[in-house]
């Protein structure tokens, strides 16, 4: 096959450094940034001037298809949404469903910057087809549920390998596989430890939600007599390939667990803020070096999918959290949303930096705004001012997936026709 070129020229990169130049694209790599802005014949050119080139944001918590429910129960406390309101839905769902609601989703993602999920949901076949469609790039997961139930713990087991038999490493490299157990107290610990096992066997990776609540927190003590992580560590569940979704109520020894088994965490600071599940220690976890990474759940306890939002909120969360302005700022956060969540998912070799020999998986941010004048700090104006709508330019693996705001691997409108119709079918089952 003939190699295809592409030129971003004339733009302020996001590098080791801040700095004026052009960038070469060679089929699906970086193989240049200089700071000349010459032609060099590059078979696609984009004029990258006043935008701010920097990593496709990396999102490390979704469930893509709850775009469905967006706006559905809004204003409650976590488990009363979802055992009297979530669940009763889900339990409708089929493939279609979910496929429309990643479709959605994923040209919600595009629109806003993010070229990386890691989702956990089900019919996650489904889910791969939509973002192979899309062009973006997925960590994949099954969310596993057992209660406590030999035969629901056998089926879960069944789906799982399925989907990793059906989806890993599909889609060019882009779509890969995870183990998805949902949460310790909707899991039994013969499920984890299956998990486990599996994911050393297989080299898979361990997307799980850990500690969202406090009363996840007090039912764990009451249970068991341990917290959510401290039973994690003494099965022996922890490690360097755990993802853990919110991490909100964290003693000072799980802090200190999650440090010592390399676990990463996916901050969900918008989410969190909804159901009002509390405040993640985010400042304490980063100065004990725990790489911390942002996502924004799902579209149904957000209510959208823009990383921008969560960058912001997560610095402003930290600095009244700990009364010290000083606190995470713009630069820190600006990593948890691209190498962190890179590092989060295992691809820090490949994606979550623009340098030489990695993945084309940039996005282009369009500064010509006028809340984001005068033009004089590009990373402060990303974190506090830039919005998602702001996002002018999308490459993910090579592919340009919008440019100047026009999406070119979906049509938009029957995106949003298909969702609109999965939406009112579903809804028309309860």
């Amino acid at each position: 096959m003939e190699t295809q070129t592409i030129q971003i020229k004339n733009t302020t990169i996001l590098a080791d450094e801040v700095k004026k130049g052009s960038v070469l694209i060679e089929d699906d790599k970086i193989v240049d940034i200089t700071r000349s802005n010459s032609s060099n014949g590059a078979d696609e050119i984009i004029n990258g001037e006043g935008k701010f080139l920097i990593p496709g944001l990396v999102n490390t918590h979704t469930h893509l298809s709850m775009s469905l429910m967006r706006g559905l129960a809004d204003d409650l406390p976590l488990d009363v949404w979802l055992n009297d309101h979530i669940w009763p839905v889900e339990a409708h769902l089929e493939g279609e469903h979910c496929y429309a609601g990643a479709l959605l989703s994923a040209l919600e993602m595009i629109k806003s910057g993010t070229t990386t999920c890691n989702d956990m949901y089900f019919f996650m076949d489904d889910v791969a087809r939509a973002i192979d469609k899309a062009g973006m790039r997925g960590l994949l997961c099954h969310g596993m549920i057992d209660l406590f139930d030999g035969e629901k713990r056998k089926a879960e087991y069944k789906e799982t390998l399925r989907i990793i038999e059906k989806c890993h490493n599909t889609a060019d490299g882009r779509i890969q596989v995870a183990l998805g157990p949902h949460t310790p107290y909707t899991c039994s610990t013969e499920l984890l430890n299956w998990v486990r096992k599996k994911a050393d066997e297989k080299g898979l990776r361990i997307h799980i939600h850990v500690s969202e609540t406090e009363k996840e927190v007090e039912d764990s003590l009451n249970d068991r007599l341990k917290r959510p992580f401290e039973y994690l560590e003494d099965i022996k569940f922890l490690g360097p390939d755990v993802t853990a979704a919110h991490s909100v109520w964290l003693s000072g020894a799980e802090i200190s667990l999650i440090k010592d088994n390399n676990v990463k965490l996916s901050h969900n600071p918008l989410s969190n803020m909804k159901l009002a599940s509390g405040i993640s220690p985010v400042s304490d976890l980063l100065a004990n070096d725990v790489c911390v990474s942002l996502g924004t759940d799902g579209a149904a306890s957000n209510n959208n999918l823009d990383l921008f939002q969560e960058m912001k909120t997560s610095s402003l969360l930290q600095k009244v959290r700990k009364l010290d302005p000083t606190v995470l700022p713009a630069g820190k956060v600006l990593e948890m949303a691209t190498i962190n969540g890179a590092t989060a998912l295992g691809m820090e070799k490949e994606i979550g930096t623009i340098e030489v020999g990695k993945k084309a998986d940039m996005v282009l941010v369009d500064m010509k705004a006028p809340h984001l004048t005068p033009y004089r700090n590009p990373v402060s104006h990303l974190v506090y001012s830039a919005e998602g709508a702001d996002v002018n330019t999308v490459i993910c693996n090579g592919q340009i997936l919008m440019r100047e705001r026009e999406v070119l691997v979906m049509d938009e409108v029957e995106v949003m026709e298909l969702a609109e119709n999965a939406a009112e079918d579903l809804l028309s089952r309860i």
